[in-house]
Parts: C-alpha cells; structure tokens; sequence
C-alpha cells in the first residue's frame, strides 16, 4: 500500500462525497490515481447495495416537482430503512434531482430508469446514483413509484 496525502483523501471526498476511510483505502488500493480510485468507490458502491437490499425499506420520502411553466409534474416515492436518513440532507437531494429527471427524461417504468444516463451527469446512470447513496447513508434504498403529469396527455 502507498501512502497518501490528507490533501488527496481531501479532494477525492469532496469529488465523491465518500467516508474518509473509504477514500483513503480507494486511493491507497489505486496507488494514487483518482480515476481508478472513483471506480473503486462506484463498485463499492454496488457491493454494499447488494449486501443490503434485503433489508425492509419502509420509511422514505414522497417528491414533488412541478417544472417551470407549470405543464409538467412528477410525484416520486424513494423508500429507505429509517425516517432519520429520509430527512437527511443527502436522501432529500436525491429525491429532488429524481423527481426533476423523470420530468425531463418520462421513463416508462422504474426499471428502464434505472438504466437512464443521470440529466445532470451523463457518465452516471440513475442506478450509479442510488448506489452511491447506498453506500453513503448505509441503508437500502429503492425507488418505490412515480407519476409524471403532462397537461394534454
């Protein structure tokens, strides 16, 4: 293992919002390099995802967004384990960015939203997302159901 610098766990957190351990076994098992490193944390990700979605996940969060002009809305249902991390400032940020996406995007079930490139990041799909919020809240997580409204459809 090599060693890394605080600046660089620094900088590789604020890049992923990862634990500090985590980003620092990630860069250590990269030697360095933060794009290896990030592939790290995303596969992670996936591992602890996996590891908890047997877990009941019936508190959560129900998002609305009405985008501007009014013609278009989305109500959205994110379930995670506890009413604690559904008010999180993370778990909310997700809502939202959520419930504005299927706005953009109408997907046609959750499944195939799940495989979406993010609107925002298109180098991520909104699964990448959902486990990296896994991975950073520690509790499981599933996009429940959602409605998209459009006025005349």
């Amino acid at each position: 293992m090599m060693a890394v610098s605080s600046g660089d766990i620094k900088r590789l957190r604020e890049e992923t919002s990862c634990g500090i351990i985590d980003c620092k076994k990630a860069l250590e098992e990269a030697r360095g390099d933060f794009a290896k490193a990030k592939d790290f944390l995303r596969k992670r990700g996936l591992e602890m995802a996996a590891k908890k979605s047997d877990r009941v996940a019936k508190e959560g969060r129900v998002e609305g967004y009405i985008h501007p002009g009014n013609k278009i809305g989305v109500v959205v249902e994110v379930n995670c384990e506890t009413d604690f991390v559904a008010r999180s400032d993370d778990f909310v940020q997700f809502t939202k960015d959520l419930a504005m996406h299927i706005a953009w995007t109408n997907p046609a079930s959750t499944e195939a939203l799940l495989k979406e490139p993010y609107l925002k990041d298109a180098g991520k799909t909104i699964q990448d997302l959902l486990n990296e919020l896994v991975a950073k809240i520690g509790e499981n997580t599933v996009i429940g159901r959602f409605s998209r409204f459009k006025i005349g459809e």
